[in-house]
């Protein structure tokens, strides 16, 4: 199973607002980077599709070190998730669980992917030049999304 290190982010302009998405991949024989994208989003939508966008970019199951700089992704991901399933996509308090759609998708694919996934925290603006990276490419799709008006995506 080839090893693959992924860094991802989000970035809003407003919360709602135009976001953004970056994604770094790196293995040890590549890199590639992708971004996108939406005029009228949330901060926490972007982080989330930056990690779908970047294990959906994935052809073959893969040992995956999955940097994020967002608690709201790696608590769902590692603490929230079997609750809320459990739940019917209720929260503790049973209220409806925000960005259902997103959180079903990265489910899915986590489930179905193959990939031994291990979710690791960065602290965001702090150096990390994986996390660095992701966040410029997070901009630059804002930046894309603002200047063509719809969502965008990079080329894969």
């Amino acid at each position: 199973m080839n090893r693959i290190d992924i860094y991802t982010d989000g970035a809003c302009k407003g919360n709602p607002g135009p976001g953004g998405w970056g994604v770094l991949l790196k293995s040890p024989a590549a890199q590639k980077e992708l971004f996108g994208g939406e005029r009228s989003t949330t901060n926490n939508r972007m982080e989330m599709t930056a990690v779908i966008e970047a294990l959906s970019a994935l052809k073959r199951p893969c040992q995956v070190v999955l940097h994020v700089d967002s608690q709201y992704v790696l608590k769902g991901m590692t603490e929230w998730l079997p609750g809320w399933k459990a739940r019917g996509w209720r929260t503790a308090a049973k209220e409806p669980v925000k960005n259902v759609d997103l959180w079903q998708r990265l489910d899915a694919l986590v489930g179905s992917g193959g990939h031994q996934i291990e979710w690791r925290w960065v602290r965001g603006h702090n150096g990390d030049p994986g996390n660095e990276r992701a966040d410029e490419l997070a901009n630059q799709g804002v930046a894309t999304a603002l200047s063509q008006g719809t969502a965008t995506r990079s080329p894969a």
